[in-house]
This record gives structure tokens, sequence and C-alpha cells, in this order.
């Protein structure tokens, strides 16, 4: 079998970069709130900027972080960041639009987060009983030992309110391989056999790069452990870190692992979003090329 290679998408810089595919077209958001748009099959080239999507809130005054949109009950909804003006600190936020384009309008009626925390990298699951949870980063920068943590709370039907208080899931120093204290970008993925994994990011010995995280139980709560090596690093590929990783497939079922790389500018190489193949074997995601 043809062994597959990681694309590069031609965008020069753009951070967590999210890719939604519907009705052959891709759409990629991340950092700033924008859409690209890529309707020529090929996700090495021709994506189009449809400029910001959303609406800026009132409260929001910069770090429009990390983008996801969530195609949920008919309609699609953007989890993201944002610092607030009346508080100081950044949060998880959700908007909705009634089409993937947008425009996007927050729901949510301020941050969902605990004020008092940053918080930030919020992403959707919904659990095998249909219940929504909200899962984000309770930052590093603003612990007593600047170790970040995972957490997760329920939400509302609607996507509008969380309805339990938050809970720790993880810190960013469990792994072996950890050498920061940073829990960035999660991502749900469900394998076929059951295993409840997470994909996020921390820094490893060779830089930025994508864990791998699976509860034990099955369940959101976990216990959680910790896989004993990144799914993607520098010291995999050789080449560039990256990280804050998704998983979505292409128009043709195969299936990628969606980053950016560099996670820092390396000469006149910026940010960019970058497709790397991937594959779930045994319960887990391995790298395909």
């Amino acid at each position: 079998m043809k062994k597959r290679a990681i694309i590069e998408s031609g965008v020069p810089q753009l951070r967590d970069p999210c890719v939604v595919v519907k009705d052959g077209v891709y759409y990629m958001c991340g950092t700033g709130w924008h859409i690209w748009k890529n309707d020529t099959g090929n996700l090495a080239g021709g994506w189009v900027d449809l400029g910001c999507v959303a609406e800026i809130p009132e409260d929001a005054k910069t770090n429009f972080w990390a983008p996801e949109i969530h195609a949920y009950n008919g309609a699609y909804y953007m989890f993201t960041t944002y610092l607030s003006k009346k508080t100081g600190r950044r949060g998880c936020t959700v908007f909705r639009a009634d089409t993937l384009e947008g425009p996007y309008r927050e729901i949510s009626g301020g941050h969902l987060t605990p004020a008092d925390w940053d918080a930030i990298d919020a992403t959707l699951y919904v659990d095998e009983s249909g219940q929504p949870w909200m899962i984000f980063v309770h930052e590093w920068v603003c612990m007593p030992d600047k170790v970040g943590t995972m957490a997760a709370a329920k939400m509302s039907d609607d996507l509008t309110s969380l309805v339990s208080e938050p809970v720790e899931l993880f810190r960013a120093d469990a792994p072996g391989w950890a050498v920061g204290g940073v829990t960035d970008g999660c991502w749900m993925y469900r394998c076929s056999d059951g295993q409840l994994l997470m994909l996020w990011s921390n820094w490893d010995n060779a830089g930025y790069c994508v864990g791998i995280s699976r509860s034990a139980s099955g369940n959101i709560l976990g216990e959680w452990t910790h896989d004993p090596v990144p799914l993607y690093s520098k010291n995999i590929t050789g080449v560039y870190d990256g990280g804050h990783g998704m998983i979505f497939k292409d128009i043709k079922g195969h299936m990628y692992l969606s980053i950016h790389s560099p996670n820092s500018p390396v000469g006149s190489r910026l940010e960019m979003p970058i497709f790397v193949p991937v594959k779930e074997k045994d319960g887990t995601l391995i790298l395909d090329m």
C-alpha cells in the first residue's frame, strides 16, 4: 500500500486549525475567528480566507483563540476563547450559527468557565447518553505551581450554560514524556472498540507535540492514563514540532491529524496548518505514513 505523506496546507500562518468537511468542501477555522474555505478537493492548496465570521462580543478584548466548529442539533456551534475586558482573564464561550460559514453570535452571555480562572481551548464532547460536556484547559498561568490541568463540566442541552461544577481530569505533568506545564488543545476521539481518547498538547524534549490520554473507564471522568510517547513529535518526524491537534476525515475517507507546525516561526516558515496521516489501530491512533 502506498504510504501517505504529511500535507502542507499552503496557508502561511494559522494557529490551532480545526477542519470541518461538508458536502465535499473543506472549511478550516483558527485563531482570529477566520474561516478558510476550499472547494478544490485538494487539501494542499486552494484555501480562500472568508474573513472573521464571528460577531465580536462587547466584553471581548483580544486573544480570539482556538475556535472549533461543531455540528450539533441542526446548527453550528463555535467553542472558543477570548480575554474579558471585565475580568481581565481568558475564558471559554460558545457561539452559534445557522450555517457553517456564519455569522456566529455568542449565545452563552459571556464566559462559561469560572470568572476567577484563566481557561482556554474548549471542545465539545457528547457522551453516550447524549449529555454534552465542555472539556477545557485550566491554564497554567493562573496556577500557583504553574502546572495546568484539563477540566470538564456538563452543559445544558442548548449549550448556553454549564450545569455542573468543573472537575479536574488530569495535570499537565502526568505523562512521562511531558516537560512543560501546558494542557493545550484538547480533542476527544472514540475508538471503534469503545475506548475514549483525548488528544492534547504539551512540550516533550523536542518541542511542542500531541499526546494521547485515555479513560480507563471509557467515561469522560476517567481515570485517565497517558500513552508513553506522543502521537506527533519532532522526535518522530525529524522536521518541525507542532501541536493543537484535532481529527478529521478527507473527502475520500482518509483520516488526518490537523495541527499547526512549527509552534514558533523557524526562519521564514510560520505556523502553517498541516495534515498528518493517522489511522486507528488496536484501540488507539497511530501515524499512517
